[in-house]
């Protein structure tokens, strides 16, 4: 009775939705980027702005973890799962901000298809983190877990093909260079979005 009656905040629930959606934003302004360089600079603008939100969701949910007497998830989960989809977003703006920085002209197919898992994968993160508020959907939680390992092993071939094809065909130097950093950054998102699904995974262990 005593428990009941103690701060139990949902909305953690809430702020872990509205990062989500976010990254999803983010990522489709990725992909935009990669398909049309025609407004590069307002693409990179758009995904640093959205960076900088998440970044304020990221601080009220760790806020709102220090006032919070009774968590409806363990604290460490709630931290890393916050953390770690920030990280999404992170490389997003760094992937945004190389492509301006090393003034990269065209883009490649490779790097497209990477972006578009990128999406696929935030779609995923996103679909997992509005069915964590109730542990019945947990079959359904761990089947889209999985569809983002699948989506991240995706990640991996296109880049080990990109890199391939890079080495073998590229003859400048530079442009090398530029084209491996981004492919490096992008792949990495994939990777992020791995490390949340994992984060559910435990969470759905715990409590289902």
């Amino acid at each position: 009775m005593f428990g009941r009656l103690m701060p139990t905040e949902g909305k953690f629930f809430d702020l872990f939705n509205q990062h989500a959606e976010l990254c999803v934003k983010g990522s489709k302004e990725m992909v935009a980027l990669m398909t049309n360089f025609d407004d590069l600079e307002i693409r990179v603008h758009a995904i640093e702005g959205v960076e900088k939100q998440a970044d304020a969701v990221t601080y009220n949910t760790i806020e709102l973890l220090h006032k919070t007497f009774i968590t409806p998830l363990d604290r460490d989960d709630i931290h890393k799962l916050i953390t770690k989809m920030d990280d999404i977003l992170d490389l997003l703006e760094d992937a945004a901000q190389t492509i301006s920085l090393y003034d990269i002209r065209e883009i490649t197919p490779e790097a497209k298809r990477l972006a578009e898992l990128c999406l696929a994968c935030s779609e995923k993160v996103k679909a997992a983190v509005a069915l964590l508020p109730n542990m019945d959907n947990s079959r359904q939680i761990l089947t889209i877990c999985e569809e983002i390992d699948r989506l991240e092993s995706d990640a991996d071939h296109v880049m080990r093909a990109a890199m391939s094809k890079l080495f073998r065909d590229e003859p400048d130097v530079r442009n090398l260079i530029k084209l491996k950093a981004i492919y490096e950054i992008l792949e990495t998102v994939t990777d992020r979005c791995e490390d949340v699904a994992n984060i559910i995974e435990g969470i759905v262990v715990e409590n289902a």
